[in-house]
């Protein structure tokens, strides 16, 4: 009789199951604002962010202050380990007034890259066309 009630309770429950919606994973992303090599600004700020897992997605706001201008471009850079340099993985759309606030796709192996720690954000101004302030990205709960 136990085991009639078991079979049955499975029975019902897996179509449950079958249709409950997968919920999509979101982490945070952070990542402090520092000089960039060769640039001895006081820069101050943060990059805050999440990741949406399922859809690549990552979600932003940059504050900045203490830079020697305006910004004029900024970018994802990577991949890359902290100290080195790396080529635009994805631009960040302006117009670079802090906060800044945006969203951008990255591919699977953007998205890898910064679960890995090897993503960084840079603020170029026209003094420093090379980047200004760097914030090297963590992933808090990558995989």
């Amino acid at each position: 009789m136990i085991r009639s009630f078991l079979i049955a309770g499975m029975v019902l429950a897996v179509p449950a199951l079958a249709a409950a919606p997968v919920q999509a994973r979101t982490v945070p992303v952070t990542g402090p604002f520092v000089p960039a090599a060769g640039a001895s600004s006081a820069v101050t700020g943060r990059f805050t962010g999440t990741l949406d897992e399922k859809r690549n997605l990552v979600t932003y706001t940059i504050k900045y202050s203490g830079l020697s201008g305006p910004v004029m471009a900024a970018h994802f850079h990577g991949p890359a380990d902290p100290g080195q340099d790396a080529g635009v993985m994805v631009p960040i759309k302006g117009p670079y007034a802090s906060p800044l606030h945006g969203a951008v796709v990255m591919t699977p192996e953007q998205v890898t890259a910064l679960r890995a720690g090897r993503v960084y954000v840079n603020l170029h101004t026209e003094a420093h066309p090379n980047g200004e302030a760097r914030a090297q990205l963590q992933v808090r709960g990558a995989r």
